[in-house]
């Protein structure tokens, strides 16, 4: 895919908004304040379009950007520490359900969890929708560049433990801010999309 040719197409606050066309969605999930956007933006060599706040939960809807009109990257809504009221996320919580309802569209998932901890319940949560759903999973170990190298193993280790992924799945160590591993998970997307319109 030409990731020069990428264009923010839609935020989808309720399901009737939802983009079903036919073509593969790679799906990035994670923490409010885990750098979802940061990755996005990294991987597609751009400075804001995914939009990235000072302040966790800037993304509040579905954002759709469509890569070289052969499929898309879709960027849920931020859970976990975001400073909003219980109210607003639950309904975050309701528009993902909807979501991975359809999740026949979905080529990869990307959960991006933060390098430096031990992931969350809500990270779990993340992971078992997308094991409910059977959609083909990769995690990305956002902000590596701040953890130390004799420790990296052993948090790599740590995440996959706790999420309770199998060997199969990719741990991907990544920095979106020092541009560490973006072929690596560019490649893992290619594969995607690729085996996808190859079914």
């Amino acid at each position: 895919m030409n990731l020069n040719n990428a264009e923010f197409i839609k935020s989808a606050a309720a399901s009737s908004g939802f983009i079903n066309d036919g073509l593969p969605q790679i799906v990035f999930s994670g923490r409010s304040n885990v750098g979802k956007s940061s990755v996005i933006n990294r991987l597609l060599n751009r400075r804001n379009l995914a939009r990235i706040s000072s302040t966790p939960g800037k993304t509040i809807h579905i954002n759709y950007f469509l890569i070289d009109k052969s499929a898309y990257y879709v960027d849920l809504p931020g859970y976990g520490f975001a400073s909003v009221s219980k109210s607003e996320r639950d309904r975050w919580s309701q528009l993902m359900e909807n979501y991975f309802l359809k999740a026949d569209h979905i080529a990869l998932g990307v959960l991006i969890v933060d390098a430096r901890h031990k992931p969350t319940a809500d990270d779990i949560t993340m992971v078992n929708w997308y094991k409910s759903y059977d959609c083909e999973l990769s995690i990305v170990a956002n902000k590596v560049d701040k953890v130390k190298n004799s420790e990296k193993e052993g948090n790599i280790a740590l995440i996959r433990d706790t999420l309770s992924v199998s060997e199969d799945t990719a741990i991907i160590p990544f920095s979106a801010a020092k541009n560490i591993n973006r072929d690596m998970l560019l490649s893992r997307i290619e594969k995607a999309v690729t085996d996808w319109y190859n079914e």
